[in-house]
């Protein structure tokens, strides 16, 4: 691996990182679609991956305004709350209530971790004077952020119906 030495460098290294995390995401979302047993939840997956393909085009769009080809790098981050989402699903065989409720807290950490990933690309796209690629990546972080206003008002829901539930028993 070539030494890192400039801000260019980082800059390709976490655009490498966020599209893999977006390449997975897509591959996932209808995973998750379908475990959801919440008719909210599940259209909120379903919509977030028609986003999710939008985004990877967006990043394949940054990678050709700076000159360079499109190339994901794993992404530790999101194979561990995927791997946590796997183990959790295998091990504990949760209810339907439950699995909702995990799955919302499971895309409330996948956003976190886009959101702070494009706010930082975000950030570096304009030190390096890359204004496409900079316009770009905040279409993406606005989406993010819309799309954890939604996770967290149906995990607000499930998490108040779950409880009201268990104070009728």
């Amino acid at each position: 691996m070539p030494e890192m030495s400039q801000p260019r460098d980082l800059f390709l290294a976490e655009l490498q990182d966020v599209y893999y995390v977006e390449q997975t995401l897509v591959k996932t979302l209808p995973k998750l679609a379908k475990e959801a047993t919440d008719d909210d939840l599940t259209k909120a997956f379903d919509g977030h991956l028609a986003e999710t393909k939008g985004h990877v085009d967006n990043l394949q769009a940054v990678f050709k305004s700076i000159g360079e080809t499109a190339r994901a790098k794993q992404c530790p981050g999101i194979d561990g709350i995927k791997a946590e989402h796997d183990e959790f699903m295998k091990e504990e065989d949760p209810t339907p209530e439950i699995c909702d409720l995990f799955l919302t807290g499971a895309a409330a950490r996948t956003e976190s971790y886009e959101i702070a990933a494009y706010t930082g690309l975000v950030t570096m796209a304009k030190a390096l004077g890359e204004k496409e690629a900079a316009g770009l990546l905040e279409q993406n972080l606005s989406q993010e952020k819309e799309a954890q206003k939604k996770v967290d008002t149906i995990a607000r829901r499930l998490s108040k119906a779950s409880t009201q539930e268990v104070a009728r028993v």
